[in-house]
């Protein structure tokens, strides 16, 4: 299967799309069914990719180890921000590449949610 190309302006509707009211209802309800599964494919994923070795467990030490509280809550907080956006990144690509095996609906499932049929509305 080949992958699609899209333009930065597709994406970028896409992701202003993803900010409407009520939008990952569905999609939550059914994830939330599949967390463990993707917990675990998520986990494999940044452990291969190099994200929990001895690096990040020496971040987390120097973080907890700063002995002025401010400083110290300044440092996780900071460590904790930016394992949200890695962890948030390879979630993004692992839920790419599951879309990529589903591949497209199927003739006759109607569009996917979000999308439009090409009607008037």
């Amino acid at each position: 299967m080949s992958q699609a190309s899209f333009t930065d302006a597709q994406v970028e509707r896409a992701i202003a799309a993803l900010t409407e009211p009520g939008r990952f209802e569905e999609a939550e309800a059914r994830v939330a069914g599949m967390a463990p599964a993707l917990q675990r494919i998520l986990g494999e994923a940044l452990q291969s990719g190099g994200w929990f070795d001895e690096a990040h467990d020496s971040q987390i030490r120097k973080a907890a180890s700063v002995e002025d509280d401010a400083e110290r809550l300044t440092a996780v907080r900071t460590l904790l921000a930016e394992e949200t956006r890695v962890g948030m990144l390879v979630g993004v690509a692992v839920g790419w590449e599951l879309a990529r095996e589903l591949g497209p609906p199927e003739e006759g499932d109607g569009p996917r949610e979000g999308e439009s049929t090409g009607g008037a509305q």
